[in-house]
């Protein structure tokens, strides 16, 4: 028997937007996941926590407009620990022209605002 999928949920930097994140969180833990929600945290938090706790899974929200500097960083603090294997996942406002440079960096995916939580709840259970 597997182990349910394990999520680190987390705001980047200082991101007052918590609404988005915590509904995201609930559905993926009433779905069966293991969701460590860590709040507003900046990227070696987030990622040394991922490492610590064996997440499949980063879940990276933002609404301030910091995640082009802070998920590029979060994804480099991966590679660098030899963490490639955790996927990291980005939700909340990231306007059409820097989802490709995002995808780049290696971002696996990314769910607007608007996104269904049956969408998201799909993604992170293939």
């Amino acid at each position: 028997m597997s182990r349910s999928k394990r999520i680190i949920m987390a705001r980047l930097g200082m991101d007052a937007h918590w609404r988005g994140s915590i509904v995201v969180s609930r559905a993926l833990r009433d779905a069966g996941m293991e969701v460590i929600y860590l709040g507003n945290q900046l990227p070696l938090s987030i990622v040394e926590t991922a490492i610590q706790e064996d997440a499949d899974f980063i879940g990276l929200s933002t609404l301030s407009g910091n995640h082009m500097i802070l998920a590029p960083e979060v994804l480099r603090l991966l590679h660098e620990k030899g963490a490639d294997d955790i996927k990291v996942v980005l939700g909340g406002t990231v306007p059409p022209d820097e989802i490709i440079p995002l995808k780049q960096a290696g971002v696996a995916e990314i769910f607007g605002t608007g996104t269904s939580l049956k969408k998201i709840v799909d993604y992170f259970r293939s």
